[in-house]
């Protein structure tokens, strides 16, 4: 069954906030109304989100125009990196590389890789069992945990290379399509701007 995988846009960044609770910032929130208005996602769909303020905001926006309900689940939510908090940009990015690349560690006190991937893997898993068929899953949710997903599907090791950053929107705001039974990838991480109804419903 295919389904959607999309992470939150831009968001605004507040060092005295704890990033869970992070919200769409102004260019982030354009975004995702331009996505909604487009209406690739059929009324009906079935809409999953982490629990975090972000991904909650991309999943409300991209219900509004039929007024779906949103099923939060924090096992969803992006690698916890509350050991280290917030991080400067040049940081955060050096022990972002070192979180994917070495898998089996706690790199800095943050959630290993492995365990973060075989969290979001279940996650999935047990919302699709909720999914009818014939009705569009989308799951609105984070980069990070989103590769790992990504990574899994494709049948790759965890690495860097996959994430969003580097081969779409640096940003967020990036999708793909899947299919978690298959284990099958319709198309890489892309940005929101670039999805198309027929790339998501298979038509």
């Amino acid at each position: 069954m295919r389904s959607l995988y999309l992470s939150h846009p831009q968001v605004k960044v507040d060092p005295e906030v704890p990033v869970p609770q992070w919200g769409l910032s102004e260019v982030g929130r354009a975004r995702a109304e331009a996505f909604a208005a487009r209406e690739l996602i059929a009324e009906g769909a079935i809409v999953f989100a982490s629990d975090e303020r972000k991904a909650v905001e991309l999943a409300d926006i991209v219900t509004a125009s039929w007024g779906g309900a949103v099923i939060t689940d924090p096992a969803m939510g992006e690698n916890d990196r509350s050991a280290t908090g917030f991080l400067p940009p040049e940081k955060f990015e050096e022990t972002a590389n070192r979180f994917f690349a070495a898998p089996m560690e706690s790199v800095d006190g943050w959630e290993r890789a492995i365990d973060a991937q075989r969290r979001i893997i279940e996650a999935v898993a047990g919302a699709m069992a909720r999914v009818r068929p014939g009705q569009t899953a989308v799951f609105c949710g984070h980069g990070g945990v989103g590769t790992l997903l990504k990574c899994y599907l494709g049948g790759w090791a965890i690495a860097r290379s996959e994430d969003q950053s580097r081969l779409a929107d640096p940003g967020g705001g990036n999708g793909y399509v899947f299919d978690l039974m298959a284990r099958k990838l319709y198309c890489d991480w892309t940005p929101m701007e670039d999805l198309t109804a027929e790339l998501i419903e298979g038509v």
